[in-house]
């Protein structure tokens, strides 16, 4: 996780004492919520959202790395990666993507493309082709939405 603290940070949530409990620690570093890591040089690199790991058979999935890889495929417009729940491992990891105009998906060829290049455990179980993503008003994928859409229609 990546702290920070100085004067320009943020000094709590409007009217949530709970959720700015929660942000900060005692000694007033924010607890932004990102994955980070240095590199050899000490360049800090935001990895990805601590909210966003997938935990699946008790492996770390970090999103943001599988999006990365998909994001390589000329069929693909957008993706997002999320764990969503699995009685035997906790989460599993699934691929929602919104092709480019006039081409396709290709689950099981992704599924090898993917395996070709990440770990077994990285790789989405599950692929899910969908028209668009839904988003903020900043244009940011909600994640959390999707998991909402899916669990809602499997219960």
């Amino acid at each position: 996780m990546c702290p920070v603290r100085g004067r320009n940070i943020m000094r709590g949530y409007l009217n949530n004492p709970e959720a700015t409990r929660a942000a900060f620690w005692d000694d007033g570093w924010f607890r932004s919520g990102d994955v980070g890591r240095f590199d050899g040089d000490g360049y800090l690199y935001i990895v990805d959202r601590l909210k966003d790991m997938i935990i699946t058979g008790g492996e770390n999935v970090y999103p943001k790395e599988v999006e990365d890889v998909l994001y390589a495929r000329p069929e693909i417009e957008e993706c997002a990666i999320v764990g969503l729940p699995d009685p035997e491992w906790g989460e599993r990891v699934t691929a929602f993507i919104v092709a480019r105009p006039g081409k396709s998906i290709d689950p099981e060829g992704l599924k090898m493309f993917l395996k070709s290049r990440l770990s077994a455990f990285k790789v989405p179980k599950e692929i899910r082709a969908v028209g668009q993503l839904p988003k903020s008003a900043a244009g940011k994928i909600l994640k959390r939405r999707l998991r909402e859409e899916v669990t809602k229609h499997t219960r």
